[in-house]
């Protein structure tokens, strides 16, 4: 995810410079050939071209709301994740029973469900980011390849990072093969969890009271992840996406017969000037519509995304803190 307070060109032609390649030549060509022709049948006037714009405006604006407001919501499900893994974390630390002796296995089962925690974390992290078949990843011909492209490139910048993130940190190869026997690792993470507060109770380290408490911890684990799967897997209305692309294309497509119109009443000389004006009108509409199509989907692994792995790892250096371990300096910043 972009955390700079401005753009710069640079990023800005990154995003949407490409289609700068086909507006101008779009442009040019109706330019021309109605100066070089005078062919005034091909004009439109500038009223009914006007009220299309600002339909389209009011739709695209409609969308891009949509659009943010599930990026929004996937946002505050990974603040919650922040606070509730802390609270577990304090309270797998400090909750002990009336009569809880503290020895080496107790000690061992609460600093495993601080370690199977950091598991679970990265564990659903990486299956949110399993592209599905709406995602611009998973699109077909130049555009998806492009877009994975953009994307092997975004995760480069993080290589070394993901390097150092290895599950033989927390738990075995043994745990690691039986996890991928199943179709949900996270939620199996979450039930293995639920076992070792169990044995906190066997062992009379917790009483029954307390056990609730932090077993209400982790179902609010459950209640996160099932908001979070619903964003992945459940598409925004195509409808709404697919008809505010195809406006825009209408729209786009229209302009230059309305505009060079304006300008060659100005004088054949003026009307070049419907060119620099209709890119920069053309462009205005392109880039609002690919803001809300690239928001929609928050966990793809592209530059508008939670960034769910700088997430992932302040909760893992604040749980390590809190147990007394160290941590990775290399990528903490």
């Amino acid at each position: 995810m972009l955390v700079k307070k401005n753009l710069s060109l640079k990023d800005i032609y990154k995003f949407a410079g490409q289609h700068l390649l086909w507006l101008f030549p779009w442009m040019l060509s109706v330019t021309a050939l109605y100066y070089f022709t005078h062919w005034k049948f091909i004009t439109i006037p500038w009223l009914p071209l006007s009220l299309i714009g600002t339909a389209v405006a009011f739709y695209v604006g409609f969308k891009n709301n949509q659009s943010y407001d599930r990026l929004w919501e996937a946002r505050k499900i990974w603040g919650a994740m922040v606070n509730n893994s802390r609270k577990l974390s304090t309270m797998v630390k400090n909750i002990k029973g009336e009569n809880s002796v503290s020895d080496e296995s107790t000690d061992n089962i609460r600093k495993k469900i601080i370690h199977n925690h950091i598991v679970y974390l990265y564990q659903l992290r990486e299956q949110l980011l399993r592209p599905v078949r709406w995602e611009h990843v998973s699109l077909y011909g130049a555009f998806g390849f492009y877009n994975q492209k953009r994307r092997d490139r975004i995760f480069k910048d993080f290589e070394n990072e993901l390097k150092e993130i290895h599950y033989l940190r927390y738990i075995s190869k043994e745990e690691i093969q039986e996890l991928q026997q199943f179709n949900n690792p996270a939620t199996q993470l979450l039930d293995q969890q639920t076992q070792l507060i169990q044995k906190l109770l066997d062992q009379h380290s917790i009483n029954y009271m307390q056990q609730i408490e932090l077993q209400a911890s982790i179902n609010s684990f459950y209640d996160e992840q099932g908001r979070a799967e619903r964003i992945k897997n459940f598409p925004f209305p195509r409808k709404y996406a697919s008809f505010s692309f195809v406006f825009v294309c209408i729209f786009v497509f229209l302009l230059p017969f309305g505009i060079v119109g304006e300008f060659a009443k100005l004088g054949d000389e003026m009307i070049w000037l419907s060119i620099p004006v209709g890119v920069i009108v053309g462009f205005i509409y392109v880039v609002m519509e690919l803001i809300g199509d690239y928001s929609e989907n928050p966990f793809e692994g592209l530059q508008n995304d939670i960034p769910m792995l700088s997430i992932c790892r302040t909760i893992e250096i604040d749980l390590l803190q809190m147990m007394g371990e160290r941590y990775s300096q290399t990528y903490s910043a």
